[in-house]
Protein backbone atom coordinates (compact mmCIF):
# COMPACT_ATOMS: atom_id res chain seq x y z
CA UNK A 1 0.00 0.00 0.00
CA UNK A 2 0.73 3.45 -0.69
CA UNK A 3 0.15 6.04 1.57
CA UNK A 4 -1.60 9.31 0.54
CA UNK A 5 -0.82 12.69 1.58
CA UNK A 6 -1.36 13.82 5.13
CA UNK A 7 -5.33 15.03 4.38
CA UNK A 8 -7.86 13.76 6.90
CA UNK A 9 -11.05 12.10 4.56
CA UNK A 10 -14.34 11.64 6.62
CA UNK A 11 -15.58 8.39 5.78
CA UNK A 12 -18.47 9.35 3.27
CA UNK A 13 -16.36 11.15 1.50
CA UNK A 14 -13.89 8.19 1.20
CA UNK A 15 -16.78 6.10 -0.08
CA UNK A 16 -17.78 8.62 -3.00
CA UNK A 17 -14.24 8.97 -3.82
CA UNK A 18 -13.44 5.27 -3.80
CA UNK A 19 -17.10 4.30 -6.13
CA UNK A 20 -15.25 6.68 -8.61
CA UNK A 21 -12.03 5.76 -8.35
CA UNK A 22 -9.73 3.91 -10.55
CA UNK A 23 -7.71 2.45 -8.16
CA UNK A 24 -8.45 1.06 -4.81
CA UNK A 25 -7.76 2.40 -2.02
CA UNK A 26 -7.75 0.76 2.26
CA UNK A 27 -8.93 3.81 4.56
CA UNK A 28 -7.51 3.37 8.07
CA UNK A 29 -8.93 6.44 10.42
CA UNK A 30 -9.46 9.16 8.14
CA UNK A 31 -6.23 8.50 5.92
CA UNK A 32 -6.21 6.87 2.70
CA UNK A 33 -3.41 4.33 1.24
CA UNK A 34 -3.59 2.92 -2.39
CA UNK A 35 -3.24 -0.76 -3.10
CA UNK A 36 -0.74 -1.98 -5.83
CA UNK A 37 -1.64 -4.53 -8.12
CA UNK A 38 -1.25 -8.27 -7.68
CA UNK A 39 0.94 -10.76 -9.61
CA UNK A 40 -0.54 -13.66 -10.85
CA UNK A 41 0.06 -16.51 -8.00
CA UNK A 42 -1.97 -14.22 -5.76
CA UNK A 43 -4.85 -13.22 -8.12
CA UNK A 44 -4.96 -17.29 -9.12
CA UNK A 45 -5.16 -18.49 -5.45
CA UNK A 46 -7.80 -15.74 -4.54
CA UNK A 47 -9.85 -16.77 -7.86
CA UNK A 48 -10.04 -20.68 -7.13
CA UNK A 49 -11.04 -19.74 -3.45
CA UNK A 50 -13.65 -18.05 -4.73
CA UNK A 51 -14.64 -20.82 -7.41
CA UNK A 52 -14.51 -23.16 -4.56
CA UNK A 53 -16.90 -21.49 -1.73
CA UNK A 54 -19.28 -19.36 -4.40
CA UNK A 55 -20.17 -23.12 -5.23
CA UNK A 56 -20.52 -24.37 -1.44
CA UNK A 57 -22.57 -21.29 -0.06
CA UNK A 58 -25.05 -21.10 -2.80
CA UNK A 59 -28.49 -21.42 -1.91
CA UNK A 60 -27.36 -21.14 1.71
CA UNK A 61 -27.90 -17.47 2.48
CA UNK A 62 -24.43 -16.65 2.79
CA UNK A 63 -22.71 -14.44 0.52
CA UNK A 64 -18.55 -14.47 -0.68
CA UNK A 65 -17.21 -11.49 -1.76
CA UNK A 66 -13.98 -11.47 -3.84
CA UNK A 67 -11.04 -8.12 -3.70
CA UNK A 68 -13.57 -5.75 -4.72
CA UNK A 69 -15.40 -5.67 -1.40
CA UNK A 70 -14.63 -3.99 1.29
CA UNK A 71 -15.02 -4.69 4.75
CA UNK A 72 -15.84 -2.23 7.37
CA UNK A 73 -14.44 -2.17 10.79
CA UNK A 74 -16.61 0.70 12.50
CA UNK A 75 -14.95 0.74 15.91
CA UNK A 76 -11.58 1.76 14.57
CA UNK A 77 -12.53 3.89 11.29
CA UNK A 78 -11.60 1.22 9.19
CA UNK A 79 -12.28 -0.21 5.60
CA UNK A 80 -9.94 -2.97 3.75
CA UNK A 81 -10.43 -4.92 0.71
CA UNK A 82 -9.79 -8.62 1.91
CA UNK A 83 -9.13 -11.16 -1.02
CA UNK A 84 -11.68 -13.10 -0.26
CA UNK A 85 -15.09 -13.00 2.15
CA UNK A 86 -17.62 -14.26 3.16
CA UNK A 87 -20.85 -13.16 5.40
CA UNK A 88 -23.94 -14.67 6.42
CA UNK A 89 -25.15 -12.14 8.03
CA UNK A 90 -28.78 -10.40 6.57
CA UNK A 91 -27.72 -6.79 8.07
CA UNK A 92 -24.95 -7.15 5.51
CA UNK A 93 -27.86 -6.82 2.62
CA UNK A 94 -28.48 -3.54 4.17
CA UNK A 95 -24.70 -1.62 2.42
CA UNK A 96 -23.92 -2.49 -1.30
CA UNK A 97 -20.21 -0.67 -0.75
CA UNK A 98 -19.18 -2.34 2.35
CA UNK A 99 -19.69 -5.74 4.94
CA UNK A 100 -19.36 -5.29 8.85
CA UNK A 101 -20.36 -8.39 10.21
CA UNK A 102 -17.89 -11.36 8.02
CA UNK A 103 -17.82 -14.97 9.64
CA UNK A 104 -14.42 -15.44 7.28
CA UNK A 105 -11.72 -13.12 6.00
CA UNK A 106 -9.22 -14.36 3.45
CA UNK A 107 -5.95 -12.37 2.96
CA UNK A 108 -3.67 -13.85 0.15
CA UNK A 109 0.04 -13.12 1.62
CA UNK A 110 2.45 -11.40 -0.92
CA UNK A 111 5.93 -9.80 -0.10
CA UNK A 112 4.78 -6.31 0.25
CA UNK A 113 1.42 -6.72 2.80
CA UNK A 114 2.91 -10.13 4.74
CA UNK A 115 3.74 -8.27 7.68
CA UNK A 116 1.07 -5.68 7.60
CA UNK A 117 -2.02 -9.26 7.05
CA UNK A 118 -0.20 -10.67 9.70
CA UNK A 119 0.31 -7.91 12.37
CA UNK A 120 -2.22 -4.63 12.27
CA UNK A 121 -5.00 -5.71 10.24
CA UNK A 122 -5.19 -8.93 11.51
CA UNK A 123 -5.65 -7.35 15.06
CA UNK A 124 -7.94 -4.87 13.38
CA UNK A 125 -9.92 -7.94 12.33
CA UNK A 126 -10.07 -9.22 15.80
CA UNK A 127 -12.43 -6.32 16.76
CA UNK A 128 -15.43 -7.69 14.20
CA UNK A 129 -17.78 -9.72 16.47
CA UNK A 130 -18.60 -11.59 13.80
CA UNK A 131 -15.65 -12.93 12.37
CA UNK A 132 -14.86 -16.86 13.27
CA UNK A 133 -12.11 -17.13 11.15
CA UNK A 134 -9.31 -15.36 9.06
CA UNK A 135 -6.65 -17.16 6.89
CA UNK A 136 -3.93 -16.48 5.49
CA UNK A 137 -2.82 -18.29 2.62
CA UNK A 138 0.90 -18.48 1.21
CA UNK A 139 1.91 -18.04 -2.65
CA UNK A 140 4.99 -19.18 -2.25
CA UNK A 141 4.96 -22.72 -0.86
CA UNK A 142 1.44 -24.89 -0.43
CA UNK A 143 0.55 -23.53 3.29
CA UNK A 144 -3.04 -22.46 4.56
CA UNK A 145 -2.84 -20.93 7.73
CA UNK A 146 -6.74 -20.26 9.73
CA UNK A 147 -7.17 -18.83 12.56
CA UNK A 148 -9.94 -19.84 14.40
CA UNK A 149 -12.00 -17.94 17.54
CA UNK A 150 -12.77 -20.64 19.99
CA UNK A 151 -15.43 -20.37 22.92
CA UNK A 152 -13.06 -18.23 25.05
CA UNK A 153 -12.43 -15.84 22.31
CA UNK A 154 -8.61 -16.62 21.76
CA UNK A 155 -7.31 -16.99 18.20
CA UNK A 156 -6.34 -20.70 17.92
CA UNK A 157 -4.13 -21.55 14.35
CA UNK A 158 -4.39 -24.40 12.48
CA UNK A 159 -2.01 -24.98 9.47
CA UNK A 160 -2.39 -26.97 6.44
CA UNK A 161 0.35 -28.12 3.74
CA UNK A 162 0.34 -29.80 0.75
CA UNK A 163 0.96 -33.37 2.76
CA UNK A 164 -2.50 -32.61 4.72
CA UNK A 165 -4.26 -32.81 0.81
CA UNK A 166 -7.09 -30.56 2.27
CA UNK A 167 -8.15 -27.72 4.00
CA UNK A 168 -11.23 -27.11 6.26
CA UNK A 169 -12.90 -23.68 6.73
CA UNK A 170 -15.19 -24.05 9.88
CA UNK A 171 -16.90 -20.75 9.74
CA UNK A 172 -18.82 -22.23 6.84
CA UNK A 173 -18.56 -26.22 7.22
CA UNK A 174 -15.86 -26.34 4.00
CA UNK A 175 -13.45 -28.25 3.27
CA UNK A 176 -11.53 -28.47 0.38
CA UNK A 177 -8.52 -29.99 -1.79
CA UNK A 178 -4.62 -28.27 -1.27
CA UNK A 179 -4.42 -29.16 -5.03
CA UNK A 180 -7.54 -27.11 -5.82
CA UNK A 181 -6.61 -23.75 -3.71
CA UNK A 182 -3.23 -23.91 -5.93
CA UNK A 183 -4.31 -25.43 -9.06
CA UNK A 184 -2.57 -23.52 -11.95
CA UNK A 185 -0.07 -21.52 -9.92
CA UNK A 186 3.32 -21.64 -10.96
CA UNK A 187 6.14 -21.62 -7.58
Amino acid sequence: MVASPEIYIAPDEYLQMEEHSEIKHEYIDGYIYAMAGALDSHVTIAGNLFALLRNHVRGSGCRVYIADMKARIESLNRYYYPDVMVTCDQRDQETPAYKKFPCLIVEVLSDSTEAFDRGDKFADYQTLETLQEYVLINTKRQRVECFRRNDEGLWVLQSYTAENKSFRLQSIKFEGMIAQLYEDVVF
